[in-house]
């Protein structure tokens, strides 16, 4: 990324001008290996910090004035701090949250300068909204110095998105984005938030995410009718044991044992997430043991959960895992996401790297008409300040 920082620098210096007090902080997008539609049932998910990230240059102003500048977008935004509120413009408001969250926790900056840009791209699955939020939030608080623990940062990052965004989101992204390491998975428990790093340290690895370009039309209100179909289930299952308080308490024995009682849809839809629990905990397990191959094949197990159990794929998204199955050096795949569009996520051994990219767009082409975006990633650390590269 240091070539990519020499360029946010560059832009910061002919936006704003030469500032030692600025601080420099990269941020980075994530993938999720297994763990799908889990973290509203209190369940687990196993993701991972990567190597695209944002560069943020941020110093101090002391006008009152908060001025944004969007490299990849060459496009800025300036606010006083005393009317802020949401922009139809759209991405100021990832930024503008971060300000209101921090002024509700009784912190307020006398304004500031912000130029950032980077290579996660939009809307492809790599959760570029958190690595806003939390990167412009670490850098506040490197600026000035609040005292903000890493936990609050992410908690911070999350209500900014529910709040002032005004999406629905889960910790997931913030989480993985404040604590990611170098090669190694986060295992992330939804309900505690207690976390777990487990090693995935084959540098002959790669995770290759293969894009759809379809857009997720569904996803919202299906989203909302899978919540509501899970609290169903679990609602029958607490008339036998009041202890349960989501599936993320209910083994695969107690749901069979009580299969009758459900309509045969609000089964399908707890067996695959009381599945997918299961899966991720085997999954952590296949990491300590450094099998790969095990592990890819939870992910294949996933993949079919998510299609026949909880069926939020689509037949795009069931193309691109069946066709990266019969790809050689291919491990494991499985659509990455909410789901009706979006990508896969594909574990591809280093050598095999380039010729799966060239299957996987050349297949896709042939079936569709359309282009898949592929993007090779490595897992790197989670949000960090970096030094600069010149005074």
């Amino acid at each position: 990324m240091t070539i990519r920082q020499a360029d946010i620098e560059s832009v910061f210096r002919e936006k704003v001008g030469r500032r030692l007090d600025r601080v420099i902080v990269r941020s980075p997008g994530r993938v999720n290996l297994i763990g799908e539609h889990t973290d509203y049932n209190e369940g687990f998910v196993l993701p991972a910090s990567i190597d695209r990230a944002l560069i943020f240059v941020v110093s101090a102003r002391n006008d009152g004035l908060c001025c944004f500048y969007a490299a990849d977008l060459k496009d800025e935004f300036s606010v006083a701090l005393t009317s802020i509120e949401r922009t139809q413009k759209g991405w100021p408001n990832y930024l503008l949250g971060v300000i209101e969250e921090l002024k509700k926790m009784g912190l307020s900056i006398p304004g500031c300068d912000v130029v950032f840009g980077g290579d996660i791209p939009i809307g492809a699955g790599m959760s570029s909204s958190a690595a806003v939020e939390c990167g412009f939030a670490f850098a506040l608080n490197q600026l000035f110095n609040f005292g903000i623990s890493s936990m609050e940062l992410v908690k911070l990052g999350q209500r900014c998105e529910n709040n002032f965004v005004g999406l629905n989101c889960g910790i997931m992204d913030q989480f993985v984005n404040i604590f990611g390491e170098d090669r190694k998975v986060l295992k992330i428990d939804c309900r505690s938030l207690a976390f777990e790093y487990f090693p995935f340290e084959r540098d002959d690895l790669a995770l290759v995410l293969c894009e759809t370009e379809a857009k997720r039309s569904l996803a919202s209100s299906e989203y909302n009718i899978r919540r509501r179909q899970c609290e169903t289930g679990v609602g029958i299952l607490q008339k036998h044991k009041r202890e349960i308080r989501s599936l993320r308490d209910v083994s695969p024995e107690l749901l069979n044992e009580h299969r009758n009682e459900m309509e045969p849809i609000i089964f399908q839809r707890c067996a695959y997430v009381v599945g997918e629990n299961q899966r991720v905990l085997q999954a952590c397990e296949d990491l300590h043991r450094n099998d790969f191959r095990a592990f890819g094949g939870q992910m294949y197990l996933s993949h079919s959960g998510l299609r026949d159990g909880y069926q939020v794929s689509s037949p795009d998204l069931d193309f691109l895992v069946d066709a990266a199955s019969s790809i050689d050096g291919v491990l494991g795949a499985r659509m990455m996401g909410a789901g009706f569009g979006g990508c896969t996520i594909n574990l591809v051994e280093q050598k095999g790297v380039d010729n799966f990219v060239e299957e996987m767009k050349k297949s896709y082409r042939h079936r569709t008409g359309k282009e898949s975006n592929v993007y090779v990633t490595h897992i790197q650390s989670g949000t960090c300040l970096l030094p600069m590269i010149e005074n």
